[in-house]
C-alpha cells in the first residue's frame, strides 16, 4: 500500500462514527484470512475499541486484544497461523475415534492441543481483563440459544467458542453446555452493536466456494458444511444492520478452493485478503451499506 493510499484509508477512518468494532467470523484454517485483513486494517492506522468474535475469529480475536494494534501484531499472528498445521488443531487418534464412535465420548477430536496452542500466547486469564473490550460467542448445546461471554476464564470460553459439535467436546461454562458459536451467531454483530458499536468492520473467512468435489472424510464434510452454514448466516446479519451503523465488510478470497481443514496455505489466504482488504480501504466511494456481491451469489472453479 503507498503512502498515499495509505493517507487517504486513514483520514477515511477517523471520519468514522465511533466506538469501532471488529467482527470476526468463524472459518477453522479460513481463519488466517483474518490475519490479511488485520494487517490492512492496521497499515490505515484502523483500530478497533472493542472486539466481539466467534470460533476461529474467537481465537483471532484474542490475540489482537491484548496486543497494539499495529502492523507488528499482525505479523506476529502470521507467523502462529504459518506454523499451523492440521495436527496441531485437529490431531487424529484411533482410540479417541473409536470412543467417540461407541458413544462413549461425545467427540472425535481431544481439545488438548489446542488448550495448550491458546495457553502459549494468550496473553490474560480471564475474558473481563482483555485491555480491549473482547466478546467471543458460544451456542448453547440444549437450547440453541446465543451466549455472549465477556468475563470467566478466557481458555474455556474460547475453546466453547470453537467447539464443532461432534468434534470436539462441549464446554461446561457457567452452567451451560456449550458448542461452536457459529451455529447460532457467527458473525455477532448484533453482540456488536449491544456494547456500542457506531462503527463495524466485518470480517468474515467466507467458504471454500470453488471446490471441484465435495470434501471427503467426516471432519472435512463436518467443517465445510459448517462453513456453509456460516457464510449464509454472515450475508443475512450483514443485510439487517442498521442503516446508521457505519459498516465496513471486508470480503474474503473467492474463488477458493482451500477448504477449512487445510491450514497448510495460510500465507496463500493472508496475502490474498490483505490485497483485497487494501483495496476496499482506499477506495472508500466503493463501500456501499450492503453486502459485497462477491458474498451474494456461489463462485465455481475460477
Amino acid at each position: 500500500m503507498s503512502d498515499h493510499d495509505r493517507a487517504a484509508a486513514t483520514a477515511t477512518a477517523k471520519r468514522r462514527r465511533g466506538p469501532v468494532a471488529f467482527v470476526l467470523s468463524g472459518g477453522a484454517a479460513h481463519g488466517a484470512i483474518q490475519v490479511g485483513m488485520l494487517a490492512a486494517l492496521y497499515e490505515c492506522g484502523i483500530a478497533p475499541d472493542l472486539i466481539t468474535a466467534t470460533s476461529a475469529g474467537a481465537l483471532n480475536a484474542a490475540f489482537i486484544a491484548s496486543r497494539p494494534a499495529t502492523p507488528a501484531t499482525a505479523t506476529e499472528l502470521a507467523k502462529v497461523w504459518t506454523r499451523l498445521r492440521r495436527g496441531h488443531v485437529f490431531p487424529t487418534n484411533p482410540i479417541t475415534g473409536a470412543l467417540g464412535f461407541f458413544g462413549c465420548h461425545d467427540y472425535f477430536v481431544s481439545p488438548h492441543r489446542l488448550r495448550k496452542l491458546i495457553g502459549h500466547w494468550l496473553m490474560f486469564d480471564r475474558l473481563e481483563d482483555s485491555p480491549i473490550p473482547l466478546s467471543v460467542v458460544a451456542t448453547d448445546l440444549l437450547t440453541g440459544a446465543e451466549q455472549r461471554l465477556s468475563s470467566g476464564p478466557a481458555i474455556d470460553a474460547l475453546l466453547a467458542s470453537a467447539a464443532i459439535p461432534g468434534v470436539f467436546p462441549p464446554v461446561w461454562l457457567d452452567g451451560r453446555l456449550l458448542v461452536d458459536g457459529g451455529i447460532a451467531a457467527d458473525t455477532p454483530i448484533a453482540n456488536a452493536l449491544a456494547m456500542g458499536a457506531q462503527t463495524l468492520y466485518v470480517l468474515s473467512t467466507g467458504y471454500a466456494c470453488a471446490l471441484q468435489h465435495p470434501p471427503r472424510g467426516g471432519l472435512a464434510i463436518a467443517t465445510h458444511a459448517l462453513s456453509l452454514l456460516i457464510h449464509h448466516q454472515v450475508v443475512a446479519d450483514i443485510a439487517r444492520v442498521p442503516a446508521h451503523v457505519g459498516l465496513i465488510v471486508l470480503k474474503p478470497p473467492c474463488p477458493l478452493e482451500i477448504p477449512p481443514t487445510d491450514f497448510a496455505h495460510a500465507a496463500e489466504l493472508i496475502d490474498r485478503a490483505r490485497a483485497n482488504a487494501e483495496a476496499l480501504l482506499t477506495h472508500p466511494d466503493e463501500r456501499p451499506h450492503v453486502v459485497p456481491e462477491v458474498m451474494q451469489r456461489p463462485h465455481h472453479g475460477h
